[in-house]
């Protein structure tokens, strides 16, 4: 049975799309912005648009070509066809036959890599430049939806408790292979606003689960995150150290911390927090035990939840991010002590962004011994792309 498409709905999706790729905004912004503005829609009209239009971004110049136009209208319009959605009598667009969409299909098998997987030539250009023949490879992995993981707050249960409270909720998850807290959503599954209020667990993805443990903390600590954002690992690294120790968490925006510190409550994990600047540097020189830093990044491993970055990234903006990476390591290495150890992390598949820096660190501070490197593929692992390096500060 055909579904009905709603005209105030579908001229939502796409005054959104327009405002990503006409006006520049965030596509999250952009749709958490009109759904604030429409508080009234019910459940399944909120879902509609933002699928709409995060699957629209996905997929937008394949889309262009089976649908045999740019305009906004007409490739909303196919998408919504392909979604079994009836076409309206208002519809301002060409209906594209059967025989013309496998045709146009056969011919977008023959396309350059950015089109097929809709990413700007520019984005393709680099990312071919830096993984040579892998980069398509992860395109593929990264060319769908995300599925949702859990990380279990061991300061409020354990894998076996966490998974009989959500399936008696009607979640049903199951334990990630490779990673100590992760649990998986089944498709199609979501947690409710008073679930995530419940501590028992954190929503992050299992790649991001793994720099934490990377960081080798233990109870009774001192540690610092230099870039805490909201702080999902830091969270993590608090649950490791047991409530033991001292967690310094830092960034540059009160906003974030705010967030930060009302998940460490809902946590029930201490966590002090402060905004980075001299001062605070200077206060904190060569205290620490571990300096976390989960540097600012092209964000080019996490695609399937960001897909609106394949049209941001390119060489000018991942320059930018390299300058601001090795400012942000010289500024917090001096926070290691002795015997203390550096963690730099992004979410990146970029080597110029990850192994590139940590050479370039290693030949500028002999003082720091490189001990382990780690990448995290999303075609090998079915997470998030991350980078890991981690150093000894000699004694």
């Amino acid at each position: 049975m055909e579904k009905k498409l709603h005209r105030i709905l579908a001229e939502a999706a796409v005054g959104i799309l327009k405002s990503v790729f006409e006006d520049g905004m965030v596509a999250d912004r952009a749709v958490g912005r009109v759904l604030g503005a429409n508080p009234k829609w019910g459940r399944r009209d909120r879902a509609f648009v933002a699928e709409t239009v995060y699957e629209i971004i996905r997929r937008k110049r394949r889309l262009e070509v089976l649908a045999g136009s740019a305009e906004w209208w007409s490739v909303c319009g196919f998408w919504w066809g392909t979604q079994g959605y009836a076409r309206p009598e208002w519809a301002a667009w060409d209906e594209v036959a059967e025989s013309v969409r496998i045709g146009r299909g056969a011919e977008l098998e023959a396309m350059p890599a950015a089109v097929r997987f809709s990413t700007s030539d520019a984005f393709d250009a680099l990312g071919r430049q830096e993984l040579g023949a892998g980069w398509e490879v992860e395109l593929a992995a990264m060319d769908h939806a995300a599925p949702v993981y859990l990380r279990v707050n061991p300061r409020r249960g354990n894998l076996s408790s966490v998974i009989a409270a959500l399936e008696a909720g009607g979640v049903a998850v199951e334990p990630v292979p490779g990673c100590a807290l992760g649990l998986k959503l089944a498709a199609g599954k979501s947690v409710s606003a008073q679930m995530r209020e419940s501590g028992l667990f954190e929503i992050q993805d299992a790649g991001s689960q793994q720099v934490a443990p990377f960081c080798q903390v233990a109870p009774g600590m001192r540690v610092v995150d230099a870039c805490a954002g909201a702080g999902g690992k830091t969270l993590h690294l608090a649950a490791l150290m047991e409530g033991q120790g001292d967690l310094l968490a830092m960034d540059v925006q009160e906003r974030k911390l705010e967030t930060l510190k009302h998940r460490a409550a809902r946590a029930t994990v201490k966590v002090r927090t402060a905004l980075i600047d001299d001062a605070v540097l200077t206060k904190n020189r060569a205290l620490a035990d571990r300096v976390l830093v989960d540097a600012p990044c092209s964000g080019s491993g996490t695609l399937r939840r960001q897909a609106d970055l394949k049209y941001r990234i390119d060489e000018a903006s991942v320059a930018e991010n390299c300058r601001v990476q090795r400012e942000v390591l010289e500024r917090c290495a001096p926070l290691v002590r002795p015997g203390g150890k550096l963690i730099y992390a992004t979410c990146s598949i970029l080597p110029c962004e990850n192994a590139g820096q940590v050479s370039w660190f290693s030949g500028a501070h002999p003082e720091f011994e490189l001990e382990e490197q780690h990448s995290i593929s999303p075609a090998e692992t079915g997470w998030d792309g991350f980078f890991m390096a981690r150093w000894r500060r000699k004694d």
